[in-house]
């Protein structure tokens, strides 16, 4: 699907790239820029086509999140976690999609992500049980990102059966859901907050999908893909900076082997990406030179995301492989 990947690339140079730095230094992300993707179609780019979306394939979703992190990150960032929505309540009870997936498509609403605290090892984060017509949400989830931006989210909870459940929860702040902002070094235009629920009830027909925690984890290392294309993004916005160098053919290199890499090798591709990000805007600032240190500078926002990218979307296995590139 070229269009929605020239429309992306499009969208990275001519409004979001211009614009980062200024976003970077507000810590907010414009509502034009949102509301830009949307018209472009791209809240719908994982959706069905029956349903308004674009029905992308995995190949031009990765090409697309890498053109737009290109652009700005931050904006990306809060994007991105809409698709996991949309992909959500498409696969999910009827009455779900026909009352959220058109709009959600259109970018009309707009989703973010609760997700792993219910999924780490141990004792459930977040858990959930049912009290009559309700489900009840407890528990703390450290990063949950697109606060203020976003009309819902897919909160994943545990059960007593140790099934993961998928639930859509309104994003508006009460006495049993409350956000806390998270300051971080880089993104901080992303509006990610630690988001509490004590006793928190949504009706039992938002729950979206109901999953095994052991199969959920079986399957978790084929996700991985999609987020090293925010690496790869930072990756050519530094390659594009510096102009021709071996930096383009090591881009190409890390892309094809995150394409190519199976579920096994997926944690060391990542890993390969994110230490690439990490080594190019090093060598970025070092030719920027003193100008690189001032607040506002290219070179200093994108060395700053590739410092978040090394940690985002973690797991043991890419950390082991990152510590290993990085020379550990």
């Amino acid at each position: 699907m070229p269009d929605a990947v020239a429309r992306a690339r499009s969208l990275a140079d001519e409004l979001l790239f211009p614009a980062a730095g200024a976003v970077d230094a507000a810590g907010v992300v414009p509502g034009g820029h949102l509301d830009a993707l949307a018209d472009a179609g791209l809240y719908g780019l994982t959706g069905p086509v029956d349903a308004g979306g674009l029905g992308a394939d995995a190949a031009t979703v990765a090409a697309v999140v890498e053109a737009l992190a290109a652009g700005d990150l931050a904006t990306t960032f809060v994007w991105l976690q809409h698709l996991g929505v949309v992909g959500a309540v498409a696969d999910g009870p009827a009455g779900l999609r026909a009352e959220f997936l058109r709009d959600l498509c259109a970018g009309r609403r707009r989703g973010g992500v609760a997700l792993q605290a219910a999924t780490r090892p141990g004792p459930a984060a977040v858990g959930v049980h049912r009290d009559g017509d309700d489900l009840v949400l407890d528990g703390l989830v450290p990063w949950v990102t697109g606060w203020g931006y976003v009309d819902v989210l897919l909160v994943a909870a545990r059960d007593l059966d140790d099934d993961v459940c998928f639930v859509l929860v309104d994003a508006v702040a009460g006495p049993t859901l409350a956000a806390t902002p998270q300051p971080m070094v880089a993104v901080t235009a992303s509006a990610t907050v630690e988001l509490a629920l004590r006793a928190h009830r949504v009706p039992a027909d938002r729950l979206v999908h109901t999953v095994p925690l052991t199969e959920l984890r079986a399957g978790d290392a084929a996700g991985l893909r999609i987020n090293g294309s925010l690496a790869l993004g930072v990756l050519a916005r530094c390659a594009r900076l510096l102009g021709p160098s071996p930096l383009d053919g090591d881009l190409a290199a890390v892309r094809t082997r995150l394409d190519t890499a199976g579920p096994g090798d997926l944690p060391a591709a990542r890993a390969a990406a994110s230490a690439l990000a990490h080594r190019a805007t090093g060598l970025l600032v070092a030719i920027t030179g003193s100008r690189a240190v001032v607040a506002g500078a290219h070179a200093e926002r994108l060395a700053r995301e590739a410092l978040f990218l090394l940690v985002f979307g973690s797991r043991p296995a890419i950390r082991q492989a990152l510590v290993a590139e990085l020379g550990g």
